[in-house]
């Protein structure tokens, strides 16, 4: 099973403290890979809320292709973090972890923001793409205030390896997880949380209904409803598609993936909307024992469980302090 931490929080947070969290729950998780989100960012990012954030790795050649090609399409450096990589026992570092702010193209810099969200989507597939195959360009999230880092390895280990005890980044919220997808392959694209457009999510469980879901969701002709190296991604991907695309409020993101029995239905005040969800919507019900934590473009944090509750999940915290945990 995954490890998830997710902390909201009214002042800006380290993701150290998500990280400590993850330690406490380390039984189990295996050390297969660490994935972070940080959103509504502070420090060096605080003024910079407006400008999209591109978030990966190069290789030294990667990078040289990634400039040339943001150039390209008119997008300039405002400005570059990188941690401060500490060699650390059992990882292997990459050449370059970064995340940087960039303005938009001087043609979109009054556009709307759906403009500017398809043109972010359509860069950030293209530079997927070009380094897909020697994973000399591996990109996780191209978005205003929105940071997005991950690595094989242990979490403890990976916040010394990128020096997150001094490091910079902070934020109002943010999402770690540890241990990757363990029914595929380790790969970076296959390590929670996921994020598109503004919506991230990280599960713990299973999602046996992930084939036909990913092809629902391949079929409404998206662009960005693509990879799926881990069977969880489709967790994300429903969240946007019910709230962004079809509009609907977030309260009816668990109606879709977990339907209610039709005598709960009726006990429904808004019971007429809910059975149509569930007949039109019924390719998209998972499968299996859950537990999502997601977030909005708005910041609302949420975590829904699958009807048994087979998988655990915890909220707590202090005044001006919310953590939602499952393991």
């Amino acid at each position: 099973m995954c490890r998830l931490s997710a902390i909201s929080g009214a002042d800006y947070i380290s993701p150290v403290e998500n990280i400590l969290a993850l330690e406490t729950m380390k039984e189990g998780h295996d050390g297969s890979g660490m994935g972070l989100i940080l959103k509504d960012l502070g420090s060096e990012f605080e003024t910079l809320k407006d400008y999209p954030v591109l978030s990966g790795i190069c290789s030294r050649q990667g990078l040289v292709n990634l400039d040339n090609y943001l150039e390209g399409e008119g997008f300039k450096l405002r400005h570059s973090w990188s941690p401060k990589i500490k060699p650390t026992r059992w990882i292997k570092a990459r050449e370059h972890y970064f995340a940087r702010a960039y303005e938009y193209p001087p043609q979109f810099a009054e556009a709307s923001r759906e403009t500017k969200e398809a043109l972010l989507l359509k860069t950030r597939i293209a530079l997927r793409l070009m380094g897909q195959e020697d994973e000399s360009i591996i990109v996780f999230s191209f978005y205003p205030d929105v940071i997005t880092l991950k690595e094989v390895g242990d979490p403890l280990q990976l916040c010394e390896f990128f020096n997150l005890d001094t490091a910079t980044l902070k934020a109002k919220i943010v999402f770690a997880q540890g241990r990757q997808n363990t029914n595929y392959a380790i790969n970076l694209y296959a390590c929670h949380p996921f994020f598109i457009q503004g919506y991230g999510s990280m599960t713990n469980g299973e999602n046996t209904a992930f084939v036909p879901i990913r092809e629902y969701l391949k079929s409404r002709g998206f662009p960005g409803y693509i990879g799926y190296n881990s069977d969880s991604e489709v967790f994300t991907h429903i969240l946007h598609y019910v709230c962004k695309t079809l509009q609907y409020p977030l309260r009816y993101y668990k109606d879709v993936i977990t339907p209610l029995k039709s005598s709960e239905i009726e006990g429904r005040t808004d019971k007429d909307a809910i059975r149509l969800l569930k007949q039109s919507l019924r390719f998209l019900c998972i499968d299996g024992p859950n537990c999502v934590i997601g977030f909005t473009p708005d910041g609302s944090c949420f975590m829904v469980q699958d009807a048994k509750k087979l998988r655990p999940g915890v909220v707590g915290g202090v005044k001006g302090k919310v953590a939602l945990m499952s393991e």
